[in-house]
């Protein structure tokens, strides 16, 4: 059973919106910035609302497939995608500051979440407590990736 139907950490990114977007929207290269999700082949078109991507997930020796359908796309403003087989939401929200932007990053589930999910979880990947831990260090490792990119590019307008 899902313990947090909310997990998220945010950043101050040194960079422009438009900056910190063109890290964020470009999903194929998810694998380089995220601890969880290795790579993410995108069907059909660039990437908008109702894309649909086909990821592969690691931990540890453990490989496994799910998909996602992108449920947001706002430009600069708001990126987020469905993974039916688990019930999770990521977003990627992106709010200007004085200096940059802010930049937050989600996983939501409704509780209980999926029961295949929630066995598979507790069976193989040390239970929900300690699963839920680990994708909270695993965002906050996203957004430090996402925040040095979008700052050592150059400036976006």
């Amino acid at each position: 059973m899902a313990e947090r139907e909310l997990i998220e950490a945010s950043t101050e990114v040194d960079a422009s919106p438009a900056s910190v977007w063109e890290v964020v929207a470009d999903l194929r290269r998810m694998g380089e910035r995220s601890p969880q999700c290795k790579k993410m082949f995108i069907l059909r078109g660039p990437v908008s609302e109702g894309t649909v991507t086909v990821n592969l997930n690691n931990r540890g020796p453990l490989w496994w497939p799910t998909t996602s359908k992108v449920t947001r796309f706002e430009r600069e403003r708001v990126l987020a995608f469905h993974v039916p087989i688990n019930g999770t939401t990521w977003t990627y929200e992106l709010e200007p500051t004085a200096t940059g932007t802010r930049l937050t990053e989600s996983r939501r589930v409704k509780a209980p979440g999926k029961a295949i999910s929630n066995f598979l979880i507790n069976r193989f990947m040390g239970g929900v407590p300690a699963f839920e831990a680990e994708l909270q260090r695993g965002i906050e490792d996203t957004l430090a990736r996402i925040k040095a990119e979008a700052e050592r590019a150059p400036t976006t307008a």
